[in-house]
């Protein structure tokens, strides 16, 4: 991993505070224009009642890795990338460990940008897949843009 590799995910971690990414404990660990990967170590504040991941956690990580891998193909001084659709297939039962959610693009288009989305265990055993819609959107007139760095 070289040096602006490094600095970019020093980025988009430090982006966590404050946000669902630090509730959840999700960490990107490899960003580049082909794939976004994230990993989260599954806690009790993962788990449904029964003890198992939560499905809508599942759905944060994959929309949290297409979110983000759209922002790495949109300009950031002008646009921002927001969820717009997402669907999502539970195939294994997971308790504990880590899962890693890895985004790569199915469609990259002005206004929207399609990412498939799979979810794997430790063992790489396929946990969910999803389909996310990103949408792609101008900044609003006041430029309040949470992507870019904070000029103070």
């Amino acid at each position: 991993m070289d040096d602006a590799q490094k600095e970019l995910l020093a980025r988009l971690n430090a982006r966590r505070q404050g946000t669902v990414m630090e509730a959840l404990d999700i960490t990107v660990v490899e960003a580049t224009l082909e794939k976004v990967v994230a990993s989260m170590p599954i806690g009790p504040q993962h788990l449904q009642i029964v003890g198992y991941l939560h499905g809508g956690v599942s759905v944060v990580l994959a929309e949290t890795v297409a979110s983000i891998a759209s922002v790495l193909h949109i300009d950031a001084e002008r646009q921002m990338a927001f969820g717009l659709e997402i669907n999502a297939n539970h195939l294994r039962p997971k308790r504990d460990g880590i899962v890693l959610g890895t985004a790569t693009p199915i469609h990259l288009g002005k206004t929207t940008h399609v990412w498939d989305v799979r979810i794997t265990d430790e063992r790489d055993k396929l946990i969910c897949i999803s389909r996310c819609t990103v949408a792609v959107v101008d900044q609003p007139p006041d430029g309040s843009n949470p992507l870019l760095p904070d000029p103070r």
